[in-house]
């Protein structure tokens, strides 16, 4: 190898310990040069002998690693950094025990409304919204406890035999009730009379032979194929009736139509009966010749066992004549 090749990586080798281990000391001038002189690669004599293996061994330090004093004793925390710091916070101890179950009370006026005899409140039983129950086909055999603020009450189809008085006790509000399609025989006396707001009646479909007492308030009444028998209605037990619109009592077993009638009568059916006969003050009045029954527009008698065309005076005031023949 030349002196030049040498001298080259002898100077690469300088850097890369420079880099590694720091800077070296300072190189001094080849011997026999002055101090001070720029050192000229170029004119240098390559003859001139060094020796490079001094200057590896001038600038060869070991390095190892670098082991802490145990001796020493561990330093302690400045006041300023004892303040800084910050106990954390303990953590709450679990409960040993199960947590005490939650019991829902669905005997008070609350979303489920009262508890039914099947031990299930009414309104997951039926089905309730805005006031308005619904117990359709669900085979009941009674009615069940309603929310105090039932308005309308829907049990059509299903197996009640009997409506109590204290079905609907305290129900102030409700105006509505529908117990079609059941097999109802019997009702008690004053089960409807407390009804104060009670607007609909509608029972028909049903083994009904006697009505009770009806509430004042009525527009419409169905009790159509029942067994109801004249014997059955309460005498002139539509007459105070003064908003009544609509009653409904085809397929029944009555001898004669239900008088006086209210004027507030709009549709009256009662086809398919035995109603065998009719008096002049059936509709119209015997000694007021101008009386008009201006309401009543819907009259039913088909199916009975009578003539209509030998009654004609007891339908004059009509302002359109009954439905009927012989």
């Amino acid at each position: 190898m030349s002196d030049r090749t040498r001298l080259l990586w002898a100077l690469m080798g300088a850097m890369v310990l420079v880099l590694v281990v720091g800077p070296l000391p300072a190189l001094s001038a080849p011997p026999g040069e002055p101090d001070g002189e720029v050192f000229d690669l170029e004119n240098y004599d390559l003859t001139n002998s060094y020796d490079y293996e001094d200057l590896d061994q001038e600038v060869c330090i070991e390095v190892g690693p670098i082991v802490p004093d145990t001796d020493a004793p561990p330093p302690q925390p400045t006041p300023e950094e004892q303040e800084e710091e910050v106990t954390p916070p303990t953590q709450p101890s679990l409960p040993t025990h199960p947590p005490t179950p939650v019991t829902l009370d669905f005997n008070g006026p609350g979303l489920f409304g009262p508890e039914t005899g099947l031990g299930m409140p009414t309104c997951l039983l039926c089905v309730c919204i805005s006031g308005s129950v619904y117990c359709d086909d669900t085979g009941l055999d009674q009615i069940p406890p309603l929310p105090k603020e039932t308005t309308r009450f829907y049990g059509r189809f299903n197996r009640i035999r009997h409506v109590k008085n204290t079905d609907f006790m305290n129900l102030k509000r409700l105006q509505s009730i529908d117990l079609s399609g059941n097999t109802i025989s019997g009702m008690d006396e004053d089960v409807f009379v407390s009804l104060s707001h009670l607007e609909d009646l509608l029972l028909a479909d049903n083994n009904i032979k006697v009505l009770p007492e009806l509430p004042r308030s009525l527009k419409l009444i169905d009790v159509r194929n029942n067994q109801l028998s004249s014997r059955g209605l309460h005498a002139e037990g539509f007459k105070d009736l003064s908003q009544l619109e609509f009653l409904y009592l085809s397929n029944n077993n009555l001898d004669y139509i239900p008088t006086p009638l209210p004027l507030s009568l709009r549709v009256l059916h009662l086809q398919n009966n035995n109603i065998q006969s009719l008096h002049v003050d059936t509709f119209c009045h015997r000694h007021d010749r101008n009386f008009i029954r201006r309401n009543l527009e819907d009259i039913r008698l088909d199916g009975n066992p009578f003539d209509l065309n030998l009654f004609a005076s007891a339908y004059i005031c009509l302002p359109r004549l009954p439905v009927g023949g012989s």
